[in-house]
């Protein structure tokens, strides 16, 4: 894990590995992965041309040098996952939602994998982009 670090008693920016839960429908698989404190522009979502899901979330900032810590339990972003999907998917037919903390992404299970990279407006809109052919939707 790699971990972005300032020496002394000051607040830390460390990235994470999110963890999952992945469900499966006849049709559809939907992942689910706490990213609490996150923008939702600031969340990257891929589907790989060889089925891995990547997810990268980046921290805008982080307090530096305002105040001593004093205790540290919990963090929020930056996170990052790669996992390697059980179904080959559509990626970009994927619907993802930010809310309450919670990424939710949900693909079309497909005969082969349609790698896209899908990204989330401010205002919850989604974005994809193929990767092989760069189509937007």
């Amino acid at each position: 894990m790699t971990v972005f670090e300032k020496k002394g008693p000051y607040e830390k920016a460390k990235v994470q590995v999110v963890p999952l839960k992945v469900y499966r429908t006849v049709d559809r698989l939907t992942i689910a992965a706490p990213m609490a404190g996150m923008e939702p522009e600031d969340i990257v979502i891929e589907v790989t041309e060889d089925g891995r899901l990547l997810i990268d979330g980046r921290v805008r900032a982080v307090l530096k040098d305002v105040k001593e810590q004093l205790l540290d339990e919990w963090s929020v972003g930056a996170y990052c996952r790669d996992y390697t999907l059980p179904n080959p998917v559509n990626a970009s037919e994927g619907i993802a939602t930010y809310g309450n903390g919670v990424l939710v992404v949900s693909f079309p299970i497909a005969a082969h994998v349609v790698p896209a990279r899908l990204t989330l407006s401010s205002g919850g809109m989604i974005s994809a982009c193929g990767i092989s052919d760069n189509f937007a939707r």
